[in-house]
């Protein structure tokens, strides 16, 4: 799925290959627009950070997730940056050099310094906005210093009538019976309650108000401003295959900082969050099949959870006692 990160990554890759394109075919106009010497040494440098660039978009181009290519454009733009730098402080020194010689030639000397300095310094300013660019693109696409939302998807068929799916679901204090990363939801109004998780030793706890609700078909719930943790939620449910039982649909959502936020919704849900999710159902579905949750040698909560352990076996059909 395309994210806003990787849509900017792969224009970046466009301007990439442009520039690279520029600076391999006509390096001396390049070097002359961004008050660069006109050397064969700059000449030589120049095609070689073109070639750079064309590697970069083709990186960026040619990957199905582009964002974090764009941390390669970043240390070039660096490289850049500190070249531009060298240039602007060479051009310095010289124009204080050429204020000890003649007044002519210092006349003539310091007005092509001059005009070259500039354009080493608009060159610079340019390559810096740039770079403010690739890095905000970099940051999103790796999820570090921005508020990007961790979202989770999973369905299921649950061999029930819908209305009672929707009642039980309804009631979130049931919740906690199959989503094993909450330790308690709490009813505090009628559109409202009150939810505990434990992540790791720490108790994470927010108030959560129901948005929209209709009867039989959706609940909507997000966390009330202020909570300790910003998340939201929704269930549908609607008719199962060929008319029979019912398909419940959840979405839940996560926001947050970025790193911390997906190093928080692992521990709570365990390594993999969108397994944990549809862990979860299949536990919801035997509750409303079966009545109570069934726990085999093979079930994939792992050790990190205590609270299977308070499962009963799996038993073949009949041998309930």
């Amino acid at each position: 799925m395309s994210t806003k990160s990787d849509t900017l990554a792969r224009a970046l890759g466009w301007v990439s290959l442009a520039l690279g394109a520029a600076q391999l075919a006509a390096p001396r106009t390049v070097n002359r627009l961004s008050g660069v010497d006109d050397s064969r040494l700059a000449r030589t440098v120049t095609r070689m950070v073109g070639t750079r660039q064309l590697m970069h978009g083709a990186a960026l181009l040619g990957s199905r997730r582009p964002g974090p290519w764009t941390w390669s454009r970043v240390v070039g733009d660096a490289l850049d940056l500190a070249l531009l730098g060298r240039a602007v402080t060479s051009r310095s020194r010289r124009s204080g050099r050429s204020g000890a010689s003649g007044r002519s030639g210092r006349s003539r000397a310091s007005g092509g310094s001059g005009r070259r300095r500039r354009r080493a310094v608009a060159a610079t300013a340019a390559v810096a906005g740039i770079t403010a660019l690739d890095l905000t693109t970099a940051l999103c696409s790796s999820g570090l210093g921005v508020r990007r939302p961790m979202r989770l998807q999973a369905s299921i068929t649950v061999n029930r009538p819908r209305e009672e799916v929707y009642a039980f679901w309804r009631d979130f204090e049931n919740l906690p019976a199959f989503m094993l990363h909450l330790d308690s939801v709490r009813a505090t109004a009628e559109r409202r309650s009150r939810w505990r998780a434990m992540v790791a030793t720490a108790d994470v706890e927010w108030e959560a108000e129901i948005l929209d609700e209709q009867a039989g078909e959706l609940i909507a719930w997000a966390s009330v401003r202020g909570s300790m943790v910003t998340t939201s939620g929704s269930v549908r449910f609607t008719d199962g295959p060929a008319g029979r039982g019912t398909a419940v649909h959840v979405t839940l959502e996560y926001r947050g900082r970025g790193r911390a936020l997906g190093a928080t919704v692992a521990r709570m849900f365990g390594e993999y969050p969108e397994q944990q999710l549809r862990d979860d159902l299949r536990r919801f579905k035997q509750i409303m099949e079966t009545g109570e949750v069934l726990l085999s040698e093979g079930s994939p909560e792992g050790v990190r959870l205590l609270r299977p352990l308070g499962q009963r076996p799996a038993q073949p059909v009949g041998g309930r006692s």
